[in-house]
């Protein structure tokens, strides 16, 4: 009889990692708080959804005197502390289904549903806690386009590859300071208009934590609603830090399955590695395609940047590919293209 496979082995940091979360969340405890859920807006299809959220105990939430959350530095998004394994009830409609949150009390997961195309809304619950409203936009069986878009320094300016700007950017600017990129939200929403039923999905390599912090500033700014798959900063199994490629790319080839009739506008920008993930996304799907809008950093924010990316070798035959410093210069070249009117 042949012998079972080991099972992987387990990168000592997140096992450490692991340890931490266990003994904040003891001490969170005995002190008498209890697991809450932050839900993201997630996705879904004919037949299914794909539902995301987070299981944390938090510190109490601190308002204005209108209501609206109070001034949030970014350190604050991450104080929370992950509920591993959570166990979470999710009720759609008269159906309770149970999913289990990863080990950094991340919860993304399919769930087989039928729900009328457009934003649906449904419940999470944990540990005997009042529901939990989240949403997601389900797409119809018969659209054909949809949106990516990073966030850092293309709706949003951050600067984040240089990592002492990025850590300013995550753990101390107050949300509020925090700059859009010019013409973006306009770009985006008009995207939509002339496509109707279009899904808008934001995908980043940003924390989870800062979710909350990224949809507040999204819906400030006048950005169209939109799913969010970020990633947790976090160790894996076998590594120190995720990849923010690799999850990008991953997230990328997961919606081509998804929606094999689909074509999606990829939004990003140069400061990253957005056009060479861009690239090899369209040479594995060019099918999957509809066009590449790539915002230039400005010059001073290219040099905080660490300089900008290589240019990426592509082929125009794919799909059409554009570039400018902005929303407006985007739309235009867009425009010429033939994605927008």
């Amino acid at each position: 009889m042949a012998s079972a496979h080991p099972a992987p082995r387990i990168h000592w940091f997140a096992r450490l990692e692991h340890r931490l979360h266990v003994w904040r969340e003891g001490r969170a405890r005995r002190r008498g708080r209890t697991a809450t859920i932050l839900p993201f807006p997630g996705y879904g299809g004919p037949g299914w959804v794909r539902v995301v959220g987070r299981v944390l105990i938090v510190p109490p939430q601190r308002n204005t005197k209108d209501g609206e959350p109070a001034s949030v530095r970014g350190w604050r998004s991450f104080v929370g502390i992950p509920v591993s394994f959570a166990k979470v009830a999710v009720q759609i409609g008269d159906s309770v289904h149970h999913v289990v949150a990863d080990r950094g009390g991340v919860i993304d997961s399919v769930i087989d549903a039928d729900l009328e195309p457009g934003w649906q809304t449904f419940t999470f619950s944990v540990e005997g806690q009042d529901p939990v409203e989240t949403t997601a936009f389900i797409v119809s069986a018969s659209t054909r386009f949809g949106v990516v878009s990073d966030v850092d320094d293309t709706v949003m300016v951050t600067a984040l590859p240089r990592p002492f700007i990025a850590a300013w950017n995550s753990f101390v600017v107050d949300e509020h300071a925090r700059i859009p990129v010019p013409g973006m939200a306009v770009l985006l929403d008009q995207v939509l208009r002339e496509h109707p039923g279009a899904p808008m999905i934001y995908l980043s390599t940003g924390a989870w934590n800062v979710a909350p912090t990224l949809r507040r500033f999204l819906g400030r700014h006048l950005f169209p609603a939109g799913s969010m798959l970020l990633t947790d900063w976090g160790p894996t199994h076998d590594r120190w830090f995720r990849s923010g490629r690799e999850h990008k790319l991953t997230n990328l080839r997961r919606l081509a399955a998804e929606f094999p009739d689909m074509k999606w506008l990829l939004i990003g920008d140069d400061g990253q590695h957005d056009e060479a993930i861009y690239t090899e996304f369209m040479e594995e799907h060019p099918t999957s395609v509809a066009g590449v809008a790539i915002r230039r950093l400005l010059p001073a924010e290219a040099v905080l940047a660490g300089g900008r990316t290589g240019h990426e070798p592509h082929s125009e035959d794919v799909a059409p590919w554009v570039s400018a410093e902005d929303g407006a210069g985007l739309r235009d070249l867009l425009g010429e293209a033939g994605i927008l009117s």
